[in-house]
């Protein structure tokens, strides 16, 4: 599902409007992203959990030459699934 098929399906779902419900979409991502990135995170019980974790730098190989390269630490966005939502997959 892309995008516009996702907020085709809350228009439909809520009765609003596509533009409302892109607006909603948009300021949703929005707000995670901040909250991921002053290292709050967001927390929707049963939803799942998003946050941001630390990658510790490291040693890659360049596929082309072989050659070693370093990889500088990073931070980087996680979602972590509760338990509502893995009970659904399963």
């Amino acid at each position: 599902m892309n995008r516009a098929e996702l907020v085709d399906a809350l228009s439909k779902t809520t009765g609003h409007t596509k533009a409302d419900s892109e607006r909603w979409l948009a300021a949703f991502v929005d707000t995670v992203s901040k909250n991921i990135k002053k290292k709050e995170g967001v927390k929707l019980v049963g939803f799942g959990t998003f946050t941001a974790a630390k990658r510790k730098a490291r040693t890659g190989r360049n596929p082309q030459t072989g050659e070693a390269i370093k990889i500088p630490a990073r931070s980087v966005p996680v979602f972590r699934p509760g338990n509502t939502l893995k009970e659904a997959v399963r």
